[in-house]
């Protein structure tokens, strides 16, 4: 068992799984896309497993849990209780394909776009 899975929410544990349909069916069911589970908001515990789940398979980085999450309304620009935001957890990774959809949404949000 990953430390801290027994605590997480059915959404948190979507994300986790990379379980983009059981994720999008909660979210749609009317979880908060910015819920905070074990430190972490849904988006950069998504973010995180992007970036986790590469650098141990040596495959290459996914962003479709990151996606599924934006869509349904996360705060591209909230940190969770340990003070990491979504940007910064992509960095950490390297991630550059959730950073620029992070740009793009933050772009979306910015006034007169």
């Amino acid at each position: 068992m990953i430390d801290g899975e027994s605590s997480w929410t059915s959404a948190h544990h979507a994300a986790e799984m990379e379980d983009v349909e059981t994720l999008a069916r909660l979210l749609d069911a009317g979880v908060d896309p910015n819920e905070t589970n074990c430190g972490m908001t849904l988006l950069t515990h998504a973010i995180d497993v992007e970036g986790d789940g590469a650098m141990q398979s040596g495959e290459p980085l996914t962003v479709h849990t990151t996606a599924v999450v934006l869509a349904f309304g996360a705060d591209p620009e909230l940190s969770g209780p340990d003070g990491r935001t979504p940007r910064s957890v992509a960095e950490a990774y390297g991630h550059e394909i959730a950073s620029r959809l992070l740009r793009k949404h933050l772009d979306q949000k910015a006034p007169g776009s």
